[in-house]
C-alpha cells in the first residue's frame, strides 16, 4: 500500500530527525492546511510546504480544509505541491476551483467528509486526480476510524472500474495496522499520522502499512 505520510502531529522543533528515516520509505508527504473557519484548527502557510519541497524528494499532496479553497490555489502550487485537495463541502464553486488548481499546474483532489454522501462528488468525478475519503471528521489527528469509510471506497472502486476513470483513491483519518485492511482493497493510498509519528518506532509502524495489500 502506498502511504501518504501526514506530518500534522509531528515535533517541528525536531521535524529533520523525525523524518530523516521516514521520507526514504514513504510514498508522498500529506500537507493539512486549516483555516480556523472551515474546521476550528490551525495549522501551516505555503512557507512550510515551500521549505519541504526545496528538501525532500517527495510529492506533496496538500489537503485544504479551508472555506475558499480557491483563493489558497495559487501560493500552494508555487510552494510546489503536487495535488491539492479541497472540501466539495467548502463554500467556493467546485468547477472553478479545479480549474484554478490546473491553472497553477498541479493535480486537482476532492474531499468529502464522513457525512457527506458519494452522490455529491458524482458530477466531479471525471475532472479531479484524487478523491479523499475522510475517515473522521477533519481538523484533528488522532481520531477513530469511521466504518462508513469502507463503503464509501467500495463505492468509489467500483465507479472508477465501471467507468473507467482515472483518479486515485485515498483515505484520511484513523489510518493503522488494524483499519487500513478494511479498505486496502478499494483504495491507492492512504494517509497516515498519529499511528506512524506518535508511536515508539515510527519506521516500524510505517513498514507495517506499506506491507499491507
Amino acid at each position: 500500500m502506498k502511504i501518504s505520510l501526514s506530518i500534522l502531529t509531528v515535533d517541528f522543533f525536531n521535524i529533520e530527525k523525525a523524518l530523516e528515516e521516514l521520507v526514504l520509505k514513504t510514498d508522498y508527504l500529506h500537507m493539512d492546511v486549516m483555516d480556523g473557519c472551515f474546521v476550528p484548527n490551525l495549522s501551516f502557510g505555503p512557507q512550510v510546504v515551500s521549505s519541504l519541497n526545496r528538501h525532500l524528494c517527495l510529492p506533496l499532496d496538500t489537503h485544504l480544509m479551508v472555506t475558499h479553497p480557491k483563493s489558497y490555489v495559487e501560493a500552494f502550487a508555487k510552494a510546489g505541491s503536487r495535488y491539492i485537495t479541497f472540501h466539495v463541502e467548502s463554500e467556493d464553486d467546485v468547477l472553478s476551483t479545479i480549474d484554478e488548481i490546473r491553472r497553477f499546474g498541479a493535480l486537482p483532489g476532492i474531499a468529502l467528509k464522513p457525512k457527506t454522501e458519494i452522490q455529491t462528488i458524482l458530477p466531479y468525478l471525471p475532472l479531479v486526480d484524487m478523491v479523499l475519503i475522510m475517515s473522521v471528521e477533519p481538523g484533528f489527528g488522532g481520531q477513530s476510524f469511521q466504518r462508513s469509510a469502507v463503503y464509501k471506497a467500495k463505492q468509489l472502486f467500483e465507479l472508477k472500474k465501471e467507468k473507467n476513470y482515472s483518479y486515485l483513491i485515498n483515505i484520511d483519518g484513523g489510518i493503522n495496522d488494524q483499519t487500513l485492511p478494511l479498505v486496502s482493497s478499494y483504495v491507492d493510498l492512504a494517509v497516515s499520522g498519529s499511528y506512524v509519528l506518535n508511536s515508539s518506532d515510527p519506521l516500524e509502524n510505517l513498514l507495517k502499512l506499506k506491507s499491507i495489500d
